[in-house]
């Protein structure tokens, strides 16, 4: 090997490493996690505005259009458990996400009653939930009539039963369109609770901005890869 060859070869060395890097990152981002910030209060106080939370791709089966038969043939399915917080897309507005936690699976009759949920007759123990708002101030969301749930289909509530725009209100969630279950914080920033309304470009560099100057200060660092339950 002459002189020559060597800054080519650190060079090619280095290239790799990048493009290999890179090819993982990709992988990794497409098939097996993805990223998502809670924008509302509805999971609180399991999830606050402003948790940068990691979405596990590879629990459930995966909803791409794209390769679907090649997902399914590499990635192993997950039955959905009762309990588990799931990213999905919005039954409304696909292109949206939204997130959840799972109360009621395909064939159970699920039923609201004075805020207390019934599985099959059976009162459930929700440790998670809470109730902000005085009894019978929301008589739209502290009863649910008894309804089977469709096969393939979920129903979801947010954990902040009062502040929760759910199944309750838009109905059962496809089992196709489960998109993974969220399992780590890891990072919280303390937001404004308006902050995901402010969609112009100002605002989004503002909020850059209010990150890199606020880093240290409002960084809840406590939260920091916390597991999600």
């Amino acid at each position: 090997m002459t002189p020559d060859d060597a800054p080519k070869g650190v060079v090619r060395d280095y290239f790799e490493t990048i493009v290999t890097c890179v090819i993982f990152v990709m992988f990794a981002r497409t098939w097996v996690f993805q990223q998502s910030k809670i924008p509302t209060g509805s999971m609180i106080p399991t999830l606050l505005i402003g948790d940068y939370i990691m979405v596990n791709k590879f629990a459930y089966a995966p909803t791409s259009t794209v390769l679907p038969g090649l997902e399914r043939a590499l990635l192993p399915l997950r039955q959905v458990h009762r309990g588990d917080i799931v990213v999905f897309k919005f039954p409304e507005e696909p292109e949206k996400d939204y997130i959840k936690r799972v109360i009621g699976l395909p064939g159970e009759t699920i039923e609201v009653r004075n805020r207390q949920v019934y599985i099959n007759g059976q009162a459930l123990e929700e440790k998670y939930k809470i109730h902000k708002n005085p009894r019978g101030l929301n008589f739209d969301q502290d009863d649910y009539a008894a309804t089977q749930i469709p096969d393939n289909a979920l129903f979801c509530m947010g954990d902040n039963r009062d502040n929760s725009r759910d199944s309750r209100a838009w109905g059962f969630v496809p089992r196709d369109y489960l998109k993974g279950r969220a399992f780590i914080i890891w990072w919280s920033y303390e937001e404004d609770r308006d902050a995901w309304q402010k969609t112009a470009m100002s605002d989004r560099l503002s909020g850059i901005w209010s990150k890199i100057t606020h880093f240290f200060t409002r960084s809840r660092w406590e939260r920091t890869f916390q597991i999600i339950r």
